[in-house]
């Protein structure tokens, strides 16, 4: 297409609802795309056994995609809860801390994964990292801000001698704005596949398919989820 790029990226995926946004957001603009997903102990990881499903459907969803999404690298990022104490990581209940954050917080977390990331896309010749993170609609997660990725961007150029770009599409958008930037992005096929097959919950709970996907229904990432996709359908963006 013309009006698609030729820096090459990688797409920290999850397998989560933003991050498959993400990825049919690069998979618009770049001709080669790669993805990367951690195994980092996660109390949810079976948001990791539904990706390999994630990826093979988003890529039939034009011949365009299909030929432009490339390798996809999982990684074991174990260290992080050995280091961590948080409900992302630990069977324990989802309360705020003394310092103003969730316990979801999970310390340093998105910082080692560009950093993962970024060494990745060193060796693969890939000049662009997407990440889903949002400073819009979040829980606070100081990794998660604008000024932390542009922070991060220049001292991964600096310390690598590169030129890497950081892009984060959400960064500025609700979860209400992220379900449109989906159907933007690949109708409502693309809609209905997040909606069915990521997975977002914290508790790591498939359960039964409510109208906005799977998960408890309880969790931040449930109500934030839920909420945005009610607020989508009503067209309050």
């Amino acid at each position: 297409m013309n009006n698609c790029k030729q820096d090459g990226a990688l797409v920290l995926f999850s397998g989560g609802q933003d991050s498959t946004t993400c990825l049919a957001w690069a998979l618009s603009r770049y001709r080669r795309v790669e993805t990367i997903g951690y195994d980092y102990g996660q109390r949810h990881a079976i948001e990791l056994t539904v990706r390999p499903t994630l990826l093979e459907k988003i890529s039939a969803f034009s011949p365009e995609w299909q030929g432009r999404l490339g390798e996809d690298h999982m990684l074991d990022l174990s260290l992080i809860s050995q280091l961590s104490h948080t409900a992302m990581t630990e069977d324990i209940a989802i309360e705020m801390q003394d310092n103003g954050l969730p316990n979801t917080f999970v310390p340093g977390r998105n910082l080692m994964f560009m950093l993962v990331a970024a060494t990745l896309a060193y060796r693969r010749g890939l000049n662009v990292l997407v990440g889903g993170m949002c400073e819009t609609d979040y829980s606070g997660y100081p990794d998660c801000r604008d000024d932390s990725m542009k922070a991060l961007q220049v001292a991964l150029n600096l310390g690598m001698a590169t030129r890497l770009k950081l892009e984060t599409p959400l960064m500025w958008i609700n979860k209400a704005q992220t379900w449109q930037m989906a159907e933007h992005l690949g109708g409502s096929a693309l809609v209905d596949l997040i909606r069915t097959d990521t997975h977002t919950c914290y508790l790591g709970e498939r359960g039964l398919l409510h109208d906005w996907g799977h998960g408890c229904g309880t969790c931040p990432a449930c109500a934030l989820r839920a909420r945005g996709y009610e607020q989508y359908l009503a067209g309050e963006f």
